[in-house]
């Protein structure tokens, strides 16, 4: 996939993380495009509108006022609009049981939010790796979850 730029639609109730988030994109040498909502209904508001292009990928807290991210997940993937969509989880929670129904749900992948700023920096790096490399759809129940160890070349 040859892109200009990224374009990254981000939901995230909290407020600090889509900071990071925000810092860790400006310090790549990807060139990005960030959008961010804080609650699962804007989210949704803004995907099924008509006059709105997709975004390239969906990071997508699970944990957010007025509709969280399973809800989400769910009506994305049972939107033909939007069921090609890419969606990576991005939370603080890992509990395996949870991460086996994101896979099953459709999901592309799941990262737990590291709380290092260079540990963020760097799974968000990896993340768009796959996204720009166009393998983000090619998910398999071992590389669903990814981590730091993962081996991936930087961008």
């Amino acid at each position: 996939m040859s892109l200009k730029q990224l374009n990254i639609l981000l939901a995230d109730d909290d407020t600090d993380d889509c900071i990071f988030f925000k810092e860790a994109l400006e310090e790549l040498t990807i060139a990005t495009g960030l959008t961010a909502v804080h609650d699962g209904e804007q989210l949704m508001q803004l995907l099924t509108n008509e006059t709105n292009e997709l975004p390239h990928v969906l990071f997508l807290d699970l944990n957010m006022p007025r509709k969280n991210g399973f809800e989400c997940l769910t009506e994305i993937k049972l939107s033909e609009k939007l069921q090609q969509l890419p969606v990576i989880i991005f939370s603080t929670s890992f509990e395996q049981e949870v991460v086996n129904l994101l896979f099953k749900n459709g999901a592309q992948h799941f990262i737990r939010k590291p709380s290092e700023f260079s540990q963020f920096k760097k799974i968000i790096q990896q993340s768009l790796m796959l996204i720009a490399q166009g393998s983000i759809m090619q998910t398999t129940q071992e590389n669903f979850v990814l981590t730091l160890q993962s081996n991936l070349h930087p961008i």
